[in-house]
């Protein structure tokens, strides 16, 4: 396994106060970037922050969303960034991946941070 960062830290913020649901975001996601028929691993990575490089068009090569598809577009969701937060703060029995990739994950959630106008807890 070859675990890199990932992820878009451009993309618009949902504007509605959705919950998050990590399963739906997940299938929504898959779809979107053309899974199972034309799996498209570059689409699908800029709504995971870490993906394994070696395996791109598995499913379970990708970890930490922070996104959704809404309107045909992809998003992301302030209740996923928190989530992302949490898991890198050990919640939820942390994320098994390399301190480096961790390190540079956290910088892409401190980007998110700032654009919701928050204060990051770590």
């Amino acid at each position: 396994m070859a675990w890199k960062v990932s992820g878009k830290t451009d993309l618009d913020l949902t504007k509605d106060a959705r919950e998050w649901d990590g399963d739906e975001a997940r299938d929504a996601i898959f779809k979107w970037a053309g899974w199972p028929d034309k799996p498209d691993p570059a689409k699908a990575r800029q709504a995971f922050f870490a993906y394994d490089d070696a395996e791109d068009e598995e499913k379970e090569s990708y970890k930490l969303p922070f996104a959704t598809v809404t309107g045909g577009e992809l998003k992301a969701v302030p209740h996923a960034i928190h989530a992302v937060a949490a898991v890198l703060e050990g919640s939820r029995g942390g994320v098994d991946l390399p301190k480096t990739v961790i390190a540079d994950v956290r910088d892409k959630v401190e980007k998110y941070y700032k654009k919701m106008d928050e204060d990051v807890p770590w």
